[in-house]
């Protein structure tokens, strides 16, 4: 299975419509090349991929026959994923139904449409003969096989894909087309002209009306649940193919989701909401696993590459390498076990359903600018009680487990106030930003207790290493001194933090 990144523009053009000559500074433009390309695309019965902007399909024709998945990536910028055509001609590969499992869920994916195009292609080329973008002259006939009745349609479209060329390229071959009369297209893919407004899906709360001042509470709270749903979903795609913060983005767009069905309690039925955040609760521990483990390790060969070449810590640099990341690896492990079992798949159905139908209660249809501000000081406040239960004269196992959960009411509130930035604004921005810097305090506290306590383990299980017993006590010292600096700092970071200081705008 093979990835790329597709950098491309489309452009509707009128039958009989003559091209513009796109050489010009960047180039010329080579011998145009006739295929025909035919299409089936596979999705759910009622289209969940393509609402996401997802298209998967199975293509001959042309030199890149296959299965297709293309995946939203940015502005004019999508991933493809491809796959060998194989002899199965209506049953998608397993490979590229686990990479949509969070939006198909357990649901076939069957034939929706069959396009047939002819395509004309052209190759700007540079001075040196490099292809710099691929310009293609399509002709297309696109058949609906789902939704109220089968439709047929036909049109001409143009599409820039870049090759070689950078983005500069792109813009100057789109101004040309423009010029000529060829406007840019109103669909972002084939399939989702053919379709129309079958894949068409609002969200629950438009984001507009979300940041109006008119907004109620429920609508902001639905719009920033939405948001967080859409993330938590396309996050799914990336931890099971192992991408690079994927299970750290997954985890963040959980645990929001969580905090805000917490904080907003009173606009939300709980006897609904309380089921769904214990298994938001579950989902977050199953990433939180190798994520920890994840960023644990990266701490620990930070601190061994730090030391001085004298004493040698090698052998135990290399013991602790070994230790996280096998604990990393079996975590991942069961986190795809996680991510392929009912109760996943479950708790994405509850998520949906709660958009579609939320339980709204009467405090929902009241002002977000006089709603939000009061439910968010709430939350604010439990920052400064879990702040005086922490004493001086308690035990150091007591005190950490104190701070740790100051650092939790802590990232409640930062993410409850970045709720209501779109009602609060400055406000409500500055006491997230205070949150956050109070959370990234006792954070490093906690990751520094955390390696202690894996320094002591490893000096028990290595107990007839003497060596090893001297360098993991060396480490353990400095962890020590680590904690310490960060208690320090967590007095002025609570003070900057407090909750008096946002009583002026949540009352």
């Amino acid at each position: 299975m093979d990835r790329y990144s597709e950098v491309e523009r489309k452009f509707d053009a009128e039958p009989g419509m003559s091209l513009p000559d796109l050489g010009g500074e960047a180039g010329s433009v080579g011998e145009a090349t006739e295929s025909q390309l035919d299409a089936t695309y596979f999705d759910t019965a009622d289209a969940r991929l393509a609402r996401h902007h997802i298209t998967l399909r199975r293509r001959t024709g042309g030199d890149d026959a296959g299965w297709h998945l293309k995946l939203p990536a940015g502005q004019d910028e999508r991933t493809e994923v491809r796959l060998s055509l194989g002899r199965a001609t209506r049953t998608v590969p397993a490979a590229l139904v686990r990479e949509v499992r969070a939006i198909a869920g357990d649901r076939p994916l069957v034939p929706i449409a069959t396009l047939h195009t002819t395509r004309l292609e052209r190759r700007l080329l540079d001075a040196d003969g490099n292809a710099l973008a691929a310009i293609a002259d399509d002709t297309v006939h696109g058949q609906r096989l789902t939704g109220p009745e089968a439709e047929e349609s036909t049109w001409r479209e143009v599409e820039v894909e870049l090759l070689d060329g950078d983005r500069s390229v792109l813009d100057d071959v789109s101004g040309r087309l423009r010029a000529a009369g060829l406007t840019p297209s109103r669909s972002s893919s084939k399939l989702a002209r053919v379709m129309g407004d079958f894949t068409a899906q609002p969200p629950a709360v438009p984001e507009a009306m979300s940041r109006s001042r008119r907004a109620t509470a429920g609508e902001v709270v639905l719009a920033y649940l939405q948001e967080h749903v859409d993330r938590l979903v396309g996050c799914d795609r990336g931890v099971r193919s192992d991408q690079t913060g994927a299970v750290h983005d997954m985890r963040v767009a959980t645990r929001r989701l969580r905090s805000t069905l917490a904080t907003y309690r009173p606009v939300l039925d709980r006897e609904q909401t309380d089921p769904i955040r214990a298994e938001l609760k579950w989902l977050g521990e199953a990433l939180g696993r190798p994520r920890d483990a994840e960023v644990l390790h990266q701490r620990m060969l930070d601190l061994v590459a730090a030391q001085p070449d004298e004493p040698d810590l090698g052998p135990a640099g290399s013991r602790i390498d070994s230790e996280l990341a096998g604990r990393h690896r079996l975590a991942l492990v069961d986190l795809q076990k996680v991510l392929d079992g009912d109760r996943y798949f479950r708790l994405l159905n509850a998520l949906e359903d709660l958009l579609a139908r939320p339980p709204l209660t009467a405090r929902a249809g009241k002002p977000a600018r006089t709603q939000l501000p009061a439910l968010v000081g709430r939350v604010a406040r439990r920052v400064d009680r879990a702040a005086r239960a922490v004493a001086d004269d308690q035990t150091p196992a007591s005190r950490d487990r104190r701070l740790h959960e100051v650092r939790k009411c802590a990232k409640r509130a930062r993410y409850a106030a970045e709720s209501a930035i779109p009602v609060a604004g400055k406000p409500a921005r500055r006491m997230a930003t205070r949150m956050e810097s109070l959370q990234n305090v006792l954070g490093e506290h906690q990751d520094s207790v955390t390696a202690q306590s894996l320094l002591l383990e490893l000096t028990k299980s290595d107990h007839l290493s003497a060596e090893n017993g001297f360098a993991f006590g060396l480490l353990y010292a400095q962890e020590r001194i680590r904690a310490d600096d960060a208690r320090r700092a967590y007095k002025p970071a609570l003070h900057k933090a407090s909750a008096g200081k946002t009583r002026r705008w949540t009352g």
